[in-house]
């Protein structure tokens, strides 16, 4: 037996739905889960439906930020490499004399 994945859209719009038509075994069963874990979601949705509303930043927003940064950094390193090559290479050219 394979676990479907469901996505967190999929999940909130069966759990409005099923609010809206106030019956779980017909939303269930017209997308081809059980009640129980519809009734599972409506749960959940009730005891953490206010995080939607607070201002904490999105973890994958943070994530992000946080690779953005070390990609700056890997650049600002190259840029300093690419310079000390720069700076080698006219060294030598000028005491070569070319």
């Amino acid at each position: 037996m394979t676990k479907n994945k469901y996505t967190a859209k999929f999940k909130f719009d069966r759990v409005i739905e099923s609010f809206k038509k106030d019956n779980l075994s017909e939303v269930s069963r017209q997308y081809g889960f059980g009640v129980n874990l519809l009734s599972k979601w409506r749960s959940e949705f009730l005891d953490k439906g206010h995080i939607v509303f607070e201002s904490k930043p999105d973890a994958d927003v943070v994530k992000l930020k946080k690779r953005v940064h070390q990609l700056e950094q890997l650049l600002g390193k190259k840029e300093v490499e690419l310079a000390l090559i720069k700076n080698f290479a006219d060294f030598y050219e000028s005491r070569s004399g070319a």
